[in-house]
């Protein structure tokens, strides 16, 4: 719960008291956000100063990052090209895969077989370094692009997406009519959706299935989100 209200800050730091009042909203004590602050402290995914918090672990700062670029959703015109990247090192561990998979799918490239790994050329890649150290990455454009569907769950994502849509839409009247009680539920589809956001594979139009809801879920959300953070301020201030 604090992770996710600070990923959802900018910039991601609110005071102790912001923090047990959300706290508030899901029936946890005063107690027990202020031992789980000390112990995200001790861990380093925090840093305390003068009565504040603020993310400060690579791994929530990276997500943070990662979900104000998949919020924005920023495309470039295809041009028909693919980034493919190839393992090349030969001997690695289990934990070095797994760090790699990891890294390759939060870059939403999918793989086309074991050790290849692909995805469209219309989004700016942040190539992590365990990306570097295992593959070589090259440019590719003998790519069918009906391998689209295949590589990612696009019906998937589009289902969910809808689901999400719907349950926005119960929310934000009682959220723009200030009804406090709608904010735990705000609070859970909120997160639902920046996770979701994070899973959209950001193709080129040209490689989505029609009617693909990724603009409608991010216009939606964006009303929502103004309706929810606007009454968490008012919550917020009693106190």
């Amino acid at each position: 719960m604090i992770a996710s209200t600070l990923l959802g800050t900018e910039p991601p730091r609110l005071p102790s008291r912001v923090l047990v009042r959300v706290g508030d909203l899901f029936g946890i004590t005063e107690g027990t956000i202020r031992t789980a602050l000390s112990r995200m402290v001790a861990n380093g995914e925090l840093a305390a100063d003068d009565g504040s918090y603020e993310l400060s672990g690579p791994r929530l700062l990276d997500r943070q990052t990662r979900q104000t670029t998949s919020r924005k959703a920023t495309r470039h015109r295809w041009h028909g090209a693919w980034l493919m990247a190839i393992v090349v090192s030969e001997r690695r561990d289990a934990s070095a895969r797994a760090e790699l998979r990891g890294a390759l799918e939060a870059a939403r490239l999918a793989e086309l077989r074991e050790g290849v790994w692909l995805r469209p050329d219309n989004i700016d890649v942040l190539w992590p370094g365990v990306v570097g150290e295992q593959c070589t990455v090259v440019h590719a454009r003998d790519v069918d692009p009906s391998l689209a569907p295949r590589l990612w769950p696009l019906d998937a994502w589009a289902k969910q997406a809808g689901e999400l849509r719907s349950e926005m839409s119960e929310l934000v009247a009682p959220l723009e009519a200030h009804d406090t009680d709608a904010l735990a539920d705000g609070f859970v589809v909120s997160a639902a959706v920046l996770r979701h956001f994070q899973a959209d594979p950001l193709l080129p139009e040209e490689l989505l299935p029609r009617a693909w809801p990724g603009t409608q879920l991010r216009s939606e959300y964006d009303r929502f989100d103004a309706a929810y953070r606007a009454l968490l301020r008012e919550y917020f201030r009693i106190l």
